[in-house]
């Protein structure tokens, strides 16, 4: 199963008033591990920079000036996309501005059914509380101190941690965990007691016990357990 996290850095909130994608930062998930492939692409968005929104990412107008243009890198970007399903945090905010961009190179939308937005898996999870990137990072233990700025790539990397959380992303340790514990016992149960335990049984029982196993036959299994202590009843 092949999907991408898939993260955006804007010019500000709205693609239908002007606003453009000035950064694409993808991860690719074979099976919901990170493969080691990545996608990140700087955009010139051709227009100002917002002062809110460079506040957000860092990414000045001078920075992108000789950047390419999305037309440039959609071919490139549609490519390593293929046809896995979309990882996103808020999803409607990203495909928003990403059909923009596609329709501005007439190219087809990208299909909202092929995404998966894990802001909804975290509202589902974590009914009420706080769902930001930052907020499940912190709840899930993932280090994101690297994160002083919102970038496009980083922010994907961090996704995907989150997003094997939210699918159950633990399992994986807790099954580690069981087999651990299994192993540890069979070893104790292998070990040597310095001293054997006192049997509860009587000596009149122990000796019916002898005795009936006596009965079975040379052949039987069970004489094999009989104590080498205990001497077999005498034959009349």
């Amino acid at each position: 199963m092949r999907e991408i996290v898939l993260d955006t850095e804007t010019t500000g909130l709205d693609p239908y008033q002007g606003h453009r994608i000035v950064e694409i930062g993808c991860v690719e998930l074979v099976n919901r591990i990170p493969s080691g492939a990545t996608y990140h692409a700087y955009i010139n968005p051709e227009r100002d920079m917002p002062a809110e929104a460079e506040a957000v990412h860092g990414l000045t107008v001078g920075f992108l000036a000789d950047k390419p243009l999305f037309a440039d890198v959609v071919d490139e970007f549609m490519r390593f996309l293929g046809d896995a399903t979309l990882v996103i945090h808020n999803a409607g905010f990203d495909l928003a501005f990403l059909n923009a961009e596609f329709d501005r190179v007439k190219r087809p939308p990208f299909p909202r059914d092929r995404a998966v937005d894990t802001l909804t898996l975290a509202r589902r999870r974590h009914p009420g509380g706080p769902n930001k990137l930052d907020d499940l990072c912190a709840r899930y233990g993932i280090d994101n101190s690297r994160r002083t700025k919102h970038g496009a790539l980083l922010d994907a990397e961090l996704l995907a941690e989150v997003y094997a959380e939210l699918v159950g992303g633990r399992q994986a340790r807790l099954g580690l965990v069981a087999e651990s514990v299994a192993v540890r016992a069979v070893v104790q149960a292998t070990r040597t007691r310095p001293a054997p335990l006192p049997s509860f049984l009587s000596e009149a029982e122990q000796a019916a016990h002898r005795e009936f196993i006596t009965a079975l036959g040379a052949d039987a299994l069970w004489r094999d357990y009989l104590s080498d202590a205990a001497p077999e009843p005498a034959k009349s």
